[in-house]
């Protein structure tokens, strides 16, 4: 199997992991904590069901450029993974991206916002596909700045 394929592949195996925790851990989230209501996990951690109409934070609450915005993005994403298949790593920002991406626009679509959960002192409730991405992004940096290094891992 050739590098491109191989990282094709691996990006696939983690946006299909990213997608199915993310939906299943907001469908748990729906069936067993009323919205509004909290449960606390851990001292400062608590499971508090909210929706989110908005990007980061409830900005652009309701609006439909939130989609053109994200799908923008996520093609933006698409071309430039294409385009650098064989960097060495691209593979996981592009699966944690496209993971989160899709797990917050399947809730947007079904449910006409995102089930945000996990609530952590002086920030505002987010989900596993928000930690994905934010993760993603990071990892986008890292690869972006190593350059055009070929992917050498089996």
């Amino acid at each position: 199997m050739s590098r491109t394929a191989r990282s094709y592949s691996r990006a696939g195996l983690v946006l299909a992991i990213v997608f199915a925790a993310d939906q299943l851990s907001k469908r748990l989230v729906v069936a067993t904590v009323d919205p509004g209501d909290s449960n606390a996990v851990f001292p400062g951690i608590e499971i508090q069901h909210v929706t989110n109409k908005g990007v980061a934070f409830g900005a652009f609450s309701g609006k439909p450029i939130v989609l053109v915005i994200v799908a923008a993005a996520l093609v933006g994403l698409v071309v430039w993974f294409v385009l650098h298949a064989d960097r060495q790593l691209v593979w996981l920002p592009t699966g944690l991206l496209l993971g989160g991406a899709l797990g917050n626009i399947v809730d947007r679509l079904r449910d006409g916002a995102v089930t945000d959960f996990i609530k952590l002192p002086l920030w505002p409730a987010f989900n596993l596909a928000d930690v994905a991405i934010t993760v993603g992004v990071l990892a986008l940096v890292l690869v972006v700045e190593q350059g055009d290094a070929p992917d050498d891992a089996a």
